[in-house]
């Protein structure tokens, strides 16, 4: 590179945008549809379920073929975008996941639409990898910077909030198949803002891209996250199963002792030595992981069981979704003056009571049983949306404001993957012998029971009857209420006790580095 074009870059990733308010809407508009695909599927997995006749497994691959590839390739483009110009990235990044949202759309089977959706987490990966660098670029001023952020961290909270309603809507009137197609015309709209309003931006000195780290990584998330899908219909002691572990333990250890050692790895270790990082990052990766994930398998019951329609079973997600959606706004304006104990240990603390109130239904609740959990974990939920990402962002210098960030999302998409998975895997077992017990006094035919509990364990609900004979209908349609409502509860139970756990762990962690180090301001 000549000395004229090494100005010329020092003074392209030095000067902010003229109009930041275009990067910010940009970003905001592109997290949108992000989050939005994460929760809009929770009302119409039971249509995808009987259109496209999915099992659970396939419903779990529906959500995690999405988060896995976030997950895995998001600091990788994180990098790219540094190197490369985040503008440009974030062009790409539209386009694919546009890209990916038509052919989701027209998906004839469950393997396509498993297939389209890691399309769109590719797409995704570039989009998230470059939303907080590009808004760093944009603001270099810290108060103007702790707005955007708060704008962001709003937008998230947001379309977590009408995600499940809109879904719902659009299910109702439209078929499930819109809640992707929607996404191409706002997708075509995005890629060409960018390319016509977004200046470009990047690192003065980027890193190197980590070919083999990122290899390493998506290797252990796969193999994790299929031992856990798979583990319960091919047996957890299966050699494929534990073979999967031990894949995913080895291939996670290999990529330590890389990041380790090598000058410039796609995780620098370090960040992990800072106790307040590390509380950030465990928080995001237990939010995710326990209410985001557990809303798959409330949708199911809503649907399945309760009877609901899927806009009528996102209106009964509201008092989660809306309470997030104030609180964001609430805990960013307010999370300059709280310290980082309180903000980040207090939303998993308030998780977990909510998480611990759902998780009392039984096969005599209606919805409403859930109503006030769902408030509690809410504001949790919004808390964290708020204040994750600027706790990362805060952290780091300003050319490392990729890979503190990319981080904390990746763990937040690890958290999903693997919560939605393991979940599963509870809901599958509970259920299933919740309903071998409830029909039991039926003494129907051994085969027919293994087929109950297959069709219970999938997420059916009291569908499992319509097809019995007359004289068992009533009664399997109650062992089917009472079994889902059982294997909800034990969800939700173990999830609160999860996050319990992690939030006494976080808040020794925060506590330990504000004594070691000053909070970061964000």
């Amino acid at each position: 590179m000549s000395t004229t074009a090494l100005r010329r870059h020092a003074s392209e990733t030095a000067t902010p945008p003229r109009r930041p308010g275009v990067a910010l809407a940009l970003i905001c508009t592109a997290m949108f549809m992000l989050m939005l695909d994460m929760t809009i599927v929770d009302v119409a997995l039971p249509d995808i379920q009987a259109d496209l006749h999915a099992n659970l497994s396939d419903l779990q691959w529906v959500v995690d073929a999405y988060t896995l590839p976030l997950a895995a390739l998001l600091l990788t483009a994180a990098t790219l975008g540094d190197r490369f110009g985040r503008r440009r990235l974030f062009s790409v990044g539209m386009a694919v996941f546009t890209l990916g949202s038509l052919a989701c759309a027209l998906a004839v089977n469950p393997l396509m639409l498993g297939g389209m959706r890691a399309l769109q987490g590719v797409g995704a990966a570039m989009l998230f990898g470059t939303a907080m660098p590009i808004l760093g670029h944009a603001y270099p001023e810290a108060k103007a910077r702790a707005k955007a952020i708060g704008a962001f961290g709003a937008t998230l909270a947001g379309a977590t909030a009408v995600g499940p309603l809109v879904g719902g809507f659009i299910v109702d009137h439209a078929g499930w198949q819109w809640i992707f197609a929607i996404n191409v015309p706002i997708g075509v709209l995005a890629f060409f803002g960018a390319r016509l309003g977004l200046p470009e931006s990047k690192a003065e000195q980027p890193r190197r891209i980590d070919v083999t780290g990122t290899a390493m990584l998506t290797v252990s998330l796969a193999a994790l996250v299929f031992g856990l899908i798979r583990g319960q219909s091919q047996g957890w002691g299966s050699a494929l199963i534990v073979g999967s572990f031990v894949v995913a333990a080895l291939a996670v250890a290999a990529f330590l002792v890389r990041s380790a050692r090598i000058d410039q790895p796609m995780v620098d270790l370090e960040l992990f030595r800072r106790p307040s990082y590390v509380g950030v990052g465990l928080t995001g990766f237990v939010i995710a992981g326990t209410i985001v994930a557990a809303t798959n398998y409330v949708g199911l019951y809503f649907v399945n069981t309760l009877g609901y329609t899927p806009f009528q079973a996102g209106l009964r997600f509201l008092p989660l979704t809306v309470t997030s959606f104030i609180a964001a706004p609430v805990f960013a304006r307010l999370s300059h003056r709280i310290p980082l104990p309180v903000t980040v240990g207090g939303s998993l603390l308030v998780v977990t009571a909510g998480l611990w109130w759902a998780s009392r239904v039984d096969a005599s609740s209606g919805w409403t049983a859930l109503a006030p959990g769902f408030v509690l974990a809410g504001i949790g939920l919004g808390a964290s949306s708020a204040v994750l990402s600027g706790a990362a962002l805060a952290s780091v210098e300003p050319d490392r404001a990729g890979m503190a960030t990319g981080v904390v999302n990746t763990l937040r998409q690890v958290g999903t993957a693997a919560g939605v998975a393991a979940l599963g895997a509870v809901f599958a077992a509970r259920t299933g012998s919740r309903m071998a017990h409830d029909v039991a006094p039926a003494h129907l035919p051994s085969g027919q029971v293994a087929q109950l509990q297959d069709a219970i364990a999938s997420g059916a609900g009291r569908l499992v009857a319509g097809h019995a004979p007359e004289q068992f209908r009533t009664q399997l349609t109650h062992a089917a209420v009472d079994s889902t409502a059982y294997g909800i509860h034990v969800v939700l139970l173990i999830a609160a006790v999860v996050a319990g756990v992690a939030t006494v762990v976080v808040g020794a962690l925060l506590v330990r580095g504000r004594r070691s180090h000053p909070a970061p301001t964000i």
